[in-house]
């Protein structure tokens, strides 16, 4: 099967979507398929706005011996290793020329004895934004035309990759099916939903929808993630892939058909992420072995609950509770203006963006782990945290609200409770027989309910079944692939 994925970043970029996309193209290149990735050169989301830095320009932290990353815009070339969100591996192999291509001298499909070599890597195809004066508000200004195809392309928060657009109008490479994702970069995905409809192939989208509070019918979060031309996407896919029951409910009331939406859910590989060193965590922390530890391990933001969690840190410490607070993942903005004028910064120790192996000790290290994200369609943190048998609170809203059962195998906070929330943090910094009871619960429920097999093998299958069947009338002509 020759699938093309279109995402708006990839690694060694950090992000759950990203690595869910790295992880999907694996799995399928690992089975025979050919995958082609269509996504951009951006590290951070700020370089979809502004220049800064390209993903190709250094070695990437997940390339393997014998890999190459292509140029911005141009050529195609492969990647393997899959991130954790909000992880880069500590180490690379091979050279890079002056031009930022990774050298390679890989013999694909067979090796120097003429066996069968090991399957294909996804073929990565990177292109660089488009950056202009005043670009936001020129957007802006242009996505008010009513035409949700256009808005698609327009919206302000969008990497504009012209060159991605020309190309899928060119593109004549074998293709039997499309999937993209996600929202709200809705640019990368209309390009995927053009090549799908010219080829005449099935286009699935994997949202990731961000639903927030379920309590607000006018949550933000939510209206910024079902506005008029991200609904129109997802009544142009052939097949929606949703996370949690919940995202599925949001689907459905937004015009997509039930037999088109396919409940998935994620898995979690326990061992990338356990087998930490809890000693050698606390050293370089500087925490003594009695004292508490809540972890936070996402992008540092007001949207992820970074700061929600540093204001119900400060009401729990005035209340008499003590514990440390450690934050590990890069810091947007907007965390970064709120932690110049926190007063608590020294109960507080901040990692960055770990390895690897600094990941393992982080969840080796704490005592419990808190994401009262507003902006989570799952949450795969929470599960790399049950794994290692810690606890998770969360607030109610989208995937973790659902993911996390409250009093079961972590506690939840209203959405926006600081005050409750500040009360969960103090119940687990005091109990330790309640943070062990919560966090083995969670780890039972791991190898039957979260596994990448079960989670990745339907989406293959989706993929598969629909690229066999009959194109539907309103499809362009499907041209004839290779064979799979």
């Amino acid at each position: 099967m020759h699938v093309a994925q279109f995402v708006h970043r990839y690694p060694p970029a950090l992000g759950g979507a990203e690595a869910y996309t790295a992880r999907l193209s694996e799995y399928l290149a690992a089975r025979g398929d050919t995958v082609t990735v269509w996504t951009t050169t951006a590290i951070e989301l700020t370089d979809f706005w502004r220049p800064k830095r390209a993903a190709v320009s250094s070695p990437s932290p997940l390339a393997g011996e014998g890999n190459r990353a292509s140029r911005p815009g141009e050529g195609e070339g492969h990647t393997t290793g899959i991130a954790s969100p909000f992880t880069r591996r500590s180490k690379t192999r091979g050279t890079l020329s002056r031009s930022g291509e990774r050298a390679t001298n890989q013999n694909h499909g067979h090796n120097s004895n003429g066996a069968d070599a090991a399957p294909l890597a996804p073929n990565i195809r990177r292109y660089s934004p488009l950056h202009f004066p005043a670009r936001r508000y020129v957007l802006k200004a242009l996505s008010l035309l009513p035409v949700r195809s256009w808005q698609c392309l327009t919206s302000p928060c969008n990497p504009v990759c012209p060159a991605m657009w020309r190309d899928v109008g060119r593109y004549d490479g074998p293709l039997d099916a499309v999937h993209a994702t996600a929202f709200p970069y809705s640019f990368p995905i209309v390009c995927g939903l053009r090549l799908a409809k010219r080829r005449g192939v099935p286009f699935f989208v994997t949202p990731f929808l961000h639903i927030g509070d379920p309590t607000d019918p006018a949550d933000h979060t939510r209206r910024q993630y079902t506005r008029p031309h991200l609904r129109w996407l997802l009544k142009q896919a052939d097949g929606v892939f949703v996370q949690t029951n919940a995202e599925r409910d949001v689907a459905l009331s937004l015009g997509v058909r039930e037999e088109h939406v396919h409940l998935q859910g994620l898995g979690v590989d326990v061992a990338e992420c356990t087998g930490g060193d809890r000693r050698r965590a606390h050293s370089s922390w500087g925490v003594t072995p009695s004292e508490v530890v809540i972890g936070h391990l996402a992008n540092n933001s007001e949207e992820k609950g970074t700061c929600d969690l540093l204001r119900a840190a400060e009401r729990a410490w005035a209340a008499g509770h003590r514990f440390r607070v450690v934050l590990a993942g890069p810091e947007m903005p907007n965390f970064r203006t709120f932690w110049r004028n926190f007063a608590g910064k020294h109960h507080v120790t901040r990692l960055g963006v770990l390895t690897d192996a600094q990941k393992r000790d982080f969840f080796a290290g704490i005592d419990a782990f808190a994401l009262p994200s507003r902006t989570d369609s799952f949450g795969l943190v929470l599960l790399e945290a049950w794994a290692n048998g810690k606890p998770n609170v969360v607030y109610r809203a989208g995937g973790p609200g659902e993911l996390v059962r409250h009093e079961l195998d972590g506690l939840q906070a209203k959405c926006g409770d600081v005050s409750e929330l500040a009360h969960h943090l103090g119940r687990l910094a005091e109990d330790a027989s309640l943070r062990r009871e919560l966090g083995e619960a969670g780890r039972q429920r791991l190898p039957h309910d979260f596994t990448w097999d079960r989670s990745l093998s339907l989406v293959r299958d989706t993929l598969s079944d629909a690229a066999e069947r009959p194109v539907t009338p309103t499809s362009a002509r499907r041209v004839a692939a290779t064979p799979r």
